[in-house]
């Protein structure tokens, strides 16, 4: 299981945010145990920034039984409840207010955190302590699928989109009880490895963008050389998309994460390697159309589990190069690597 340390780094170039060296410091200072406690302590400082910052405000519409006109006023409440000898009246309005819906999710899930038995009590005092300082204005809003989706679609700034990501991991992996049916929570999410592989091809594809400069960094849809005697019947063939695609005017690298637990599998008393990934990296050179002059190669990067495993082969013509990645070194290491894989 790979160390919270690393965990912490995969999350933030997963997010597109750096590191922060104060979260690193906490860490080091309290080692946390559980993810759940490397996450409060993100969110802890992601959202004293914010309000360091002053949370953002935004239109947001009222209604209020008033003396005071403001707005709209609404007749069929305020006839219906005989405000108007009283002098009043019921109006909405619209008013800047941090009571936005990010900010309320951020509000509910401390509430959720603050009695948390996972959590130490000193982390616990702090979640508190912060949900403290929001503005009252802000109403506690109970996280779910449904508001993460929704807020999924809105245009967030950056440091906003970081909160969201860490509270919804929140959500998904400490906070709701498992619905009947389905596949329930891992109590360590590193052993969700259907999370850990989006995560892991995420935070390898955005280390890319901030880390080099000499090669696009994107993931690419890649057409399949075929033809058929009904063209509606090409539609029936499976999408190919690169997790990662690195392009220079001389060379394109289709680098394929696979977080397994291990690069190699039994086969008749014999260690080999998993064919399903390596017929798809395959198929992706075979059907792939570098421009002139760029030479095409393929990459599986696995983290090293069980052992670390570094072959090369050509296949169809092309350079492909099969690698673990040691993830229980301390991260310079694991960046290092991971630009060697690209070095010319």
């Amino acid at each position: 299981m790979i160390p919270l340390a690393t965990l912490y780094y995969l999350l933030c170039y997963a997010w597109q945010r750096l590191p922060e060296p104060a979260v690193l410091q906490a860490t080091e200072a309290a080692p946390f145990h559980r993810p759940l406690e490397l996450l409060t302590q993100m969110l802890l400082h992601a959202a004293g920034q914010l309000l360091r910052t002053g949370l953002p405000l935004a239109f947001s519409t009222n209604e209020q039984e008033t003396k005071q006109l403001r707005g709209r006023i609404e007749l069929v409440p305020t006839l219906s409840r005989g405000l108007l000898p009283q002098g009043r009246a019921v109006c909405t309005f619209d008013e800047l207010s941090p009571n936005q819906p990010l900010h309320q999710v951020l509000a509910g899930t401390l509430v959720a955190l603050a009695p948390h038995p996972d959590l130490p009590l000193a982390l616990r005092r702090l979640v508190s302590q912060l949900r403290r300082r929001l503005p009252a204005s802000v109403q506690p809003l109970a996280p779910s699928a449904a508001v993460f989706a929704a807020l999924r679609r809105h245009r967030l700034a950056s440091a906003q989109a970081f909160l969201l990501h860490i509270c919804e991991l929140i959500y998904k992996t400490s906070l709701p009880a498992p619905a009947a049916g389905s596949r329930g929570r891992f109590a360590d999410f590193r052993r969700d490895e259907r999370l850990m592989a989006r995560l892991f091809e995420q935070a390898v594809r955005n280390f890319y963008r901030r880390e080099q400069r000499q090669y696009r960094v994107f993931t690419e849809t890649i057409a399949w050389q075929a033809e058929a005697a009904h063209a509606p019947d090409l539609a029936l063939l499976p999408t190919m998309l690169t997790d990662t695609t690195l392009e220079s005017p001389s060379r394109k690298i289709i680098l394929d994460t696979k977080y397994y637990a291990a690069a190699l599998r039994p086969r008749y008393d014999q260690q080999r390697l998993i064919s399903p990934h390596l017929y798809q990296l395959y198929a992706y050179l075979q059907n792939l159309r570098p421009d002139p002059g760029q030479a095409l190669e393929g990459i599986l990067l696995y983290p090293a589990a069980t052992a670390a495993v570094d072959v090369r082969y050509a296949l169809g013509g092309h350079p492909v190069r099969i690698v673990t990645l040691d993830l229980h070194q301390p991260w310079p290491g694991i960046a290092a690597n991971l630009l060697g894989l690209i070095a010319t």
